[in-house]
């Protein structure tokens, strides 16, 4: 077994004020030929919370969650804001670190949502140069116990505010069908929505998508979450929508779901609820405690390999 010293919670990042905004969406997408008036289209949903995204505040407070749980230093780097992991990594190497083991803020397996974490990591590395600090990422822990046992808990809880007869809505980030084919990104999905099911005592859910990005002719994980709104025969019957591929409750959960999700439920006449993500949910620290602290097998050395087109978040 492998003897850690430190954690690295590797967090995605997001503006903290109005004039971040256009900066930080040009380093999510720099490299991918991303034409400027999707960018502009993008900043109007972080404008519309005054340019600062949540997300940063939530990081945070997951890692001082951390702090309180495991025996050890835990430090916080972002790819694509600050605090950047390349700056974080420095200072785990001034601080002495050895070897650290590395969580990052995504549960599932895509590119985007690890293999490139890796990568980020890896240049971090390289950039702090000589003597900096082993570091070994932890593998997506979308099937741990603490996982879907939090996200079980916010589904009933939301389950709480329209009645037991609703119709179970798990959502997660849309990506290109050319990065979902490259890892299983959608079979765990479907497996883990299946599971909490199983919790809940309940057969009936389905699967939908959000916060697609890319140019229409692109083909993207479908349907829409409200393309599968406005599909459905029953109208009047209530949903709970639980968004499934996010940790905390940031700008996509927010703008994608509170604003128009809920606007489409309205015009449709849909009561809707929508659940928590596990953020510090009690259950998931526990289980992040357990991931950190026991051995795991790394990634496969070519999973989730790079695709042709990456989706902007």
């Amino acid at each position: 077994m492998l003897s850690y010293d430190a954690v690295l919670v590797a967090g995605f990042g997001g503006p903290e004020k109005h004039d971040d905004v256009m900066p930080f969406l040009e380093n999510v997408t720099r490299g991918r030929g991303v034409p400027r008036e999707r960018l502009l289209g993008v900043a109007e949903h972080y404008y519309h919370f005054d340019g600062k995204s949540p997300i940063n505040d939530q990081t945070l407070a997951l890692v001082t969650a951390l702090r309180s749980v495991v025996p050890m230093p835990v430090y916080w780097g972002n790819r694509n804001w600050d605090p950047f992991l390349a700056d974080t990594v420095r200072q785990m190497k001034a601080d002495g670190v050895q070897r650290a083991v590395a969580l990052a803020t995504s549960a599932f397996s895509s590119y985007s949502g690890c293999r490139q974490y890796r990568e980020n990591i890896a240049d971090a590395r390289a950039e702090a140069g000589e003597g900096a600090p082993e570091i070994d990422k932890i593998p997506p822990y979308w099937r741990h116990t603490g996982f879907l046992d939090a996200m079980a808990d916010r589904v009933r809880e939301a389950k709480a505010q329209v009645g037991d007869g609703a119709e179970l809505i798990f959502t997660a980030h849309s990506i290109p069908l050319s990065m979902a084919s490259t890892s299983r990104y959608e079979e765990q999905l479907r497996e883990a929505s299946g599971l909490i099911c199983t919790q809940l005592g309940q057969t009936e859910w389905s699967l939908a998508w959000q916060s697609r990005s890319g140019p229409p002719a692109q083909p993207w994980l479908e349907p829409d979450i409200s393309d599968f709104l406005r599909g459905r025969k029953d109208q009047a019957r209530p949903v709970v929508i639980a968004p499934l591929g996010f940790l905390s409750d940031h700008i996509e959960v927010l703008w994608d779901l509170d604003n128009e999700a809920r606007e489409t439920c309205e015009e449709l006449g849909t009561p809707m609820a929508r659940a928590g993500t596990v953020g510090t949910h009690p259950l998931f620290i526990a289980g992040l405690r357990e991931l950190i602290l026991s051995p795991f097998a790394a990634c496969a050395e070519g999973c989730c390999p790079r695709p042709m087109a990456r989706p902007v978040k």
